[in-house]
């Protein structure tokens, strides 16, 4: 049985998450799975590479933090955040394309599509919250 390192719970979740390095110039998809005010464990596809400091951008919080390396597995890692960035880091392209798992790119694509669809709700369900409004059937 693994001895238990962290000084506080993290909670198990299912989120979207982008690592970028290099003062912005890469960046590669992650899932966020257990989450706590300071830190992470993230999935990652096998071949990932990452420096001891990156930032994690979180979409779905629109959060953004600077973070250190403290273990690696096969297909995930543990993280500490040093602090919350000043501001959300840019969603952009990598600059070079990053190889990914074909399970970690169809998880990915799928998050994807269940926020949009979560969006989707939460617009009907405020739409049918104010009287008055009329809703599409």
């Amino acid at each position: 049985m693994l001895a238990e390192h962290r000084s506080e719970t993290r909670q198990r979740v299912f989120l979207k998450g982008r690592i970028i390095f290099n003062n912005g110039a890469s960046s590669m998809d992650c899932l966020v799975r257990d989450l706590s005010a300071s830190g992470a464990r993230l999935a990652l596809s096998e071949s990932s590479t990452l420096p001891e400091m990156f930032d994690l951008y979180i979409p779905q919080k629109d959060r953004t933090f600077r973070s250190t390396l403290r273990w690696r597995r096969a297909d995930s890692v543990g993280i500490t955040f040093a602090e919350e960035a000043a501001k959300p880091a840019p969603v952009a392209a990598p600059a070079e394309p990053v190889a990914m798992d074909a399970s970690l790119t169809i998880l990915l694509r799928r998050v994807s599509e269940l926020e949009a669809e979560n969006a989707a709700l939460r617009r009907l369900l405020v739409g049918m919250a104010q009287p008055g409004t009329a809703t599409a059937a």
